[in-house]
């Protein structure tokens, strides 16, 4: 599979004298556990940005494993207020990825959610309230785990039910806002159980590095992502 190659309106903005400033948030997914050879779609990103004939926007990776949406919320300014560039501004456009950790069902497949929904629901409407006030936000979700390799950790069994009812709840919460919202999840699982646990790591969880490469793919290709970073 060839690597991902970014559009050319986003690929060349030499000409802009400021650079953007991204700051993605989130778990996992963000962080890039899984992918050794090049630790996430993120971490692909800002390496890409920061070839020196492709003088993109600068990219900050602020993912933490284990995060839900209650500790991004918690960290959401804090992060980026006393990173360099940043310090003392915001950026100009943040990345959420959050919500898959909150689905999980602890200690056995129909114990009890890691984050209540009811109570997922509240917060994640605080997040996004709280990032739409400080600059554009755009969401990506979770991508299906394989529900064969549960439990993770022993403790944690994830599920696509689970995963399903979170994530809509996060695209509605979006849509609500105007916030875009890339339905990893539903784009994924179309394209069959193989082509999905081809690009899961062992644990079922994470994806592997093939995995964040689609990834990555799926979020250059995503319009709205484009435009956010054109604008």
């Amino acid at each position: 599979m060839l690597a991902p190659t970014l559009p050319e309106k986003i690929a060349a903005p030499s000409r802009i004298l400021c650079p953007k400033k991204i700051v993605a948030l989130g778990d996992s997914l963000v962080y890039g556990y899984g992918d050794p050879d090049g630790g996430g779609w993120v971490e692909r990103l800002r390496r890409e940005w920061m070839k020196l004939d492709n003088a993109g926007p600068v990219m900050y990776n602020l993912g933490i494993r284990g995060d839900g949406v209650q500790s991004v919320a918690r960290r959401l300014e804090q992060e980026f207020r006393t990173r360099g560039e940043l310090r003392n501004r915001v950026p100009d456009l943040i990345v959420l990825s959050v919500g898959v950790n909150d689905s999980a069902c602890l200690g056995r497949p129909d114990g009890r959610n890691y984050t209540n929904f009811e109570q997922f629901q509240l917060q994640l409407a605080a997040l996004l309230n709280q990032a739409q006030q400080l600059c554009p936000v755009v969401f990506v979700g979770m991508p299906p785990v394989n529900e064969a390799k549960m439990p993770f950790s022993e403790v944690f069994y994830y599920s696509h039910h689970q995963q399903y009812r979170y994530k809509e709840a996060t695209r509605l919460a979006c849509e609500k806002r105007g916030v875009p919202y890339l339905d990893i999840f539903s784009s994924w699982l179309s394209q069959g159980d193989g082509w999905c646990q081809s690009r899961l790591y062992a644990d079922g969880l994470h994806p592997n590095s093939l995995g964040y490469q689609t990834l990555l793919q799926d979020v250059l290709n995503w319009n709205e992502f484009c435009s956010a970073i054109e604008a």
